[in-house]
């Protein structure tokens, strides 16, 4: 049933539109302090995401925000703070990719498929690290052992990176949810869309709509003042000055 829910969740998930404030490329740009915060002190992080995720009221945590079979099922009510602390510190991927999913799903976020290669090379990176380690484990020989302890160092480099910069990608992205960007930018016009036959007044786009249907206003001055009313030829008369001279009257 929790499996079901799961993958009904990761379809959902997968009809965002929404893209986060900053992708993981460019997190170390936007706030390298936080990201060398998030690399050498990544649980306490993880602990400060968590609960500023959760608009600092702990009576909302779940264990891995609810995306884990052990959800709900630790005690979180009884001193949550306690149960966060030992989430970051004993399962902190997960602590990790909880965060993740909570906003993802609070503000309709898609994940990018270039963020999406990256924490799929890190997993893939991981896999094979542990792959490597067994073979050498059983072949027994030094220069495999050395090469797996090599490729073990390389994962788990790249695996402190990518959680870092997903953590520095969630706290710029909560600074854009409390505002601490500035003003909200001017929202984006709507699409205008093409008048159909059936509608005869074509429909604004990003502006108040023109007063269609009003009768335009006499024109002013008409006659002009140089020509007063008296001065033109009555019906039937040629005006002055016609036909020209040469031609027969």
């Amino acid at each position: 049933m929790a499996s079901q829910e799961y993958l009904d969740k990761m379809k959902v998930r997968q009809e965002y539109r929404n893209l986060w404030h900053t992708d993981l490329m460019s997190t170390i740009q936007r706030d390298p302090p936080y990201c060398c915060l998030a690399f050498w002190c990544g649980p306490c992080v993880s602990y400060m995401l968590r609960k500023r995720a959760l608009y600092n009221d702990m009576s909302r945590y779940t264990c891995c925000a609810g995306y884990m079979p052990c959800s709900g099922r630790c005690g979180e009510s009884k001193c949550p703070e306690f149960c966060l602390c030992t989430e970051v510190f004993l399962c902190f991927g997960n602590s990790v990719a909880s965060t993740r999913f909570l906003l993802q799903d609070e503000f309709n976020i898609q994940t990018t498929k270039c963020d999406n290669c990256i924490i799929g090379f890190m997993f893939c990176l991981q896999q094979v690290a542990c792959i490597f380690s067994i073979v050498a484990m059983i072949v027994g020989s030094d220069e495999l052992q050395d090469a797996a302890q090599l490729l073990n160092c390389l994962a788990n480099m790249v695996y402190c990176t990518v959680c870092a910069c997903m953590q520095t990608q969630h706290k710029i992205e909560m600074d854009k949810r409390d505002g601490m960007f500035g003003p909200q930018p001017m929202a984006i016009p709507p699409v205008q869309q093409m008048s159909r036959l059936d509608q005869p007044i074509p429909p604004a786009a990003g502006y108040p709509p023109a007063a269609y249907g009003q009768p335009y206003p006499p024109p002013q001055g008409y006659p002009p003042a140089a020509y007063p009313p008296h001065q033109y030829p009555p019906a039937g008369y040629p005006a002055p000055g016609y036909p020209p001279s040469g031609y027969p009257k």
